[in-house]
């Protein structure tokens, strides 16, 4: 772990992953050859620590233990290669999950991953010394409740907490219990991320206790809103070869701005550029800032309030 306190304390199970790309899912029974593929460390939370560091913003990861095995070992490694600090517990008493994804040409991605729950419940145990002093906590709505004591000690300390909700809006418990502890709510319409009132869901994170909604869209970009404004961002017409960590990119992007204090509208732009391009290479990738900075300042924006 790192001596100086990071800007971002990301919390979070830690899940070692692949994706394949396919031109089209297979029929039940058959196979589909893949295209191409990447290995890299899941879920959102070690996600967004390492597009993070990769950007040189100061950041720690406080995840759940890994088994004391190969996959284990080499997840931890990647981590560390990658310039995220933290704690990497192995334990031999449990056996490191696996993630599978699968990115077809429809723009789609179907996910397979085993979630141990006593593996989820090692997250309890995670290191929360730096989070005094953090300016911000990541944290994943799947991941409850293992990770409500950290949501409830950040309020203790007035650290904003970033949760990405996804479609966890649709479970008042989820809403009841976690909302009134975050700052900064991201989530998507449904399981699907296709369809819904986009409008309406940021207005429920809004009255359930965000300060901050941000729902995205995928290819339709996002609607965020925050104090008296709401805005749409377009997503650019790129060609989608994989949209894995898409979310987890967007959620990155919009810390890194939000560290800067930079305005709503050049923060949503940012975020959006960002998890865009990375939409056209396969597992999250950050790009370049300059790079996003361009095509962030491309998109269209409009206000709805």
């Amino acid at each position: 772990m790192s001596m100086k306190k990071p800007d971002v304390l990301c919390l979070g199970t830690i899940t070692p992953a692949r994706v394949l790309v396919v031109d089209s899912l297979p029929q039940w029974n058959t196979g589909a050859v893949w295209t191409q593929g990447a290995e890299f460390v899941s879920d959102d939370a070690a996600i967004v620590a390492g597009l993070l560091a990769g950007w040189g913003v100061s950041t720690e990861l406080a995840g759940s233990a890994l088994g004391d095995d190969d996959a284990g070992q080499r997840t931890a490694r990647m981590l560390r290669d990658m310039g995220v600090a933290g704690i990497f517990r192995l334990r031999s008493d449990i056996e490191t999950p696996f993630e599978i994804n699968i990115s077809d040409a429809s723009g789609g991605r179907t996910y397979y991953w085993n979630r141990a729950p006593e593996t989820l419940a090692t997250l309890e145990e995670a290191d929360l010394s730096s989070l005094e002093g953090a300016r911000l906590m990541y944290a994943d709505w799947y991941d409850a409740p293992y990770n409500l004591r950290a949501m409830e000690m950040a309020k203790g300390l007035g650290v904003p907490v970033m949760l990405n909700l996804e479609h966890g809006h649709a479970d008042s418990d989820a809403l009841a219990t976690m909302l009134p502890k975050s700052t900064i709510a991201q989530a998507v319409t449904n399981a699907s991320q296709s369809g819904g009132d986009a409008a309406a869901v940021v207005e429920l994170l809004l009255r359930s206790g965000a300060s901050t909604a941000l729902v995205t869209l995928a290819a339709g970009g996002v609607i965020g809103a925050r104090g008296d404004e709401m805005i749409h961002v377009s997503a650019p017409k790129l060609r989608a070869l994989d949209t894995c960590g898409a979310g987890a990119t967007f959620s990155a992007a919009y810390i890194a701005k939000w560290l800067e204090e930079a305005d709503f509208e050049p923060a949503l732009r940012f975020a959006v550029a960002a998890a865009s391009l990375k939409c056209t290479v396969v597992g999250p990738v950050g790009f370049p800032h300059d790079r996003i900075a361009s095509l962030a300042e491309s998109l269209q924006a409009r206000r709805l309030a």
